[in-house]
C-alpha cells in the first residue's frame, strides 16, 4: 500500500524528486489537525469520539490520504477547539513560507502570484492590550 501511495506522490509531481510546486490542502490541513491534536495532548480516539468521525477515517484525513468534506472539517475543528478562521489563517502563513522558502526571499520581499506592484508583508495576528488608568 505504501509503494502505491508512493507513486501516486511521485506522479502527483510528475515524477519529480522535488517538492510540488503548492502543496496540497489535504496535506496541510492534515497537519495542522494533528499537530494542534498532539499538541493539546488528545489521542485521535479522543478526538475522533467527539467528533463524532470514524477513528481510522480522522487518521487518513491526519496523514493527507484523505479529503474530507467541509462538515466533516468543521466537526473536527470544533473538537478541538479551533475556528475557521484560525485554520485559514494558518493555512495562509504555511503557504506563505513554502513560496518565500522556494524563492529565497525575506518576508518582506512577498508578492502574491500575478502582483507587480510591491505589497506590505503579510500582517499578523493582532495582540490587544489593555491598560489600567
Amino acid at each position: 500500500m505504501t509503494d502505491v501511495l508512493r507513486s501516486l506522490d511521485e506522479a502527483r509531481v510528475g515524477g519529480r524528486a522535488e517538492e510540488p510546486e503548492d502543496p496540497l490542502m489535504r496535506d496541510l490541513i492534515g497537519d495542522l489537525l494533528r499537530r494542534t491534536r498532539t499538541e493539546q495532548g488528545r489521542t485521535l480516539r479522543d478526538v475522533a469520539e467527539d467528533a463524532q468521525v470514524s477513528l481510522p477515517y480522522l487518521s487518513e484525513i491526519e496523514r493527507g490520504r484523505k479529503e474530507a468534506s467541509s462538515e466533516v472539517l468543521a466537526a473536527i475543528y470544533r473538537s478541538l477547539g479551533l475556528n475557521l478562521s484560525d485554520v485559514l489563517g494558518e493555512l495562509y502563513e504555511r503557504t506563505v513560507a513554502v513560496r518565500l522558502r522556494r524563492t529565497g526571499a525575506g518576508l518582506g520581499d512577498y508578492r502574491p502570484a500575478g502582483t507587480t506592484l510591491p505589497v506590505a508583508a503579510p500582517a499578523r495576528r493582532a495582540q490587544v492590550m489593555s491598560l489600567a488608568a
